[in-house]
């Protein structure tokens, strides 16, 4: 696996003793002890639809699990569309998993280092042609399954429910979703369209994550957990 030499990313600037890496280790015991799978080994982000946080979420948990545990993470950017976690990560994207579906690469070839020894990035790479033709594929289910060999955890970044169906063909292959809302901004409305989609595909929810929910919390409570700004100034929002 390639070692990318990141200097600006996301591990520069996480510190697990802040609010934040609070926060996200609370997440990340909350979905073990409320999943009702025991094997729990692969999650999936997504958000009911574009700019809700749903990279930096993933990035984020995929951070906590690695240090906590010590056991081996894969964080998976499958965002074809609109990818972020290299940005984040400050690695190369010029080959990644959309490379592995096309059948010009493979994940060892496209899995990155990072800093967290135990941590590896495998960034969307390049797809030529429509994503969900290729997520419709054989071909994703020998992704997941070597992923599964590989890694104890398994993190998969996957664009938004509501505009793309992309999610909906990833999430056969995980054991559970994590939805990422961002507070005082997602239209309710919007929320259930993106959960009567989990539900009527029988996905299993594993539960939901209030981002920047200082904007509807009285002033005693506010605190911007989930902030970009938090990290680097230059990161902005998926």
């Amino acid at each position: 696996m390639k070692r990318n030499k990141a200097v600006q990313s996301i591990l520069s600037f996480y510190n697990k003793e802040s609010s934040i890496g609070t926060e996200f280790r609370r997440l990340y015991s909350n979905i073990k002890n409320l999943s009702n799978d025991p094997k729990l080994q692969t999650i999936m982000v997504t958000s009911a639809m574009v700019g809700e946080g749903k990279s930096l979420t993933s990035s984020l948990l995929a951070i906590t699990i690695a240090e906590l545990t010590k056991l081996k993470v894969a964080l998976v950017d499958f965002d074809l569309r609109r990818p972020k976690i290299n940005l984040y990560f400050g690695i190369d994207d010029s080959e990644g998993v959309g490379d592995v579906l096309a059948g010009d690469s493979t994940l060892k070839l496209v899995s990155r280092k990072t800093l967290i020894p135990n941590l590896t990035v495998i960034p969307s790479g390049k797809l030529k042609g429509v994503p969900s033709d290729y997520l419709d594929q054989g071909t994703v289910a020998s992704i997941f399954q070597e992923l599964r060999f590989y890694f104890d955890y398994v993190i998969i970044d996957s664009p938004p429910i509501i505009p793309v169906s992309d999610p909906l063909l990833l999430a056969e292959h995980v054991d559970g979703v994590v939805l990422v809302i961002r507070g005082g901004t997602t239209q309710r409305e919007v929320v259930q369209r993106a959960a009567n989609l989990l539900a009527n595909s029988k996905i299993n929810v594993l539960g939901v994550v209030l981002n920047d929910f200082e904007e509807v919390l009285p002033y005693y409570y506010k605190e911007k957990y989930y902030g970009y700004h938090y990290f680097h100034k230059n990161l902005k929002s998926d």
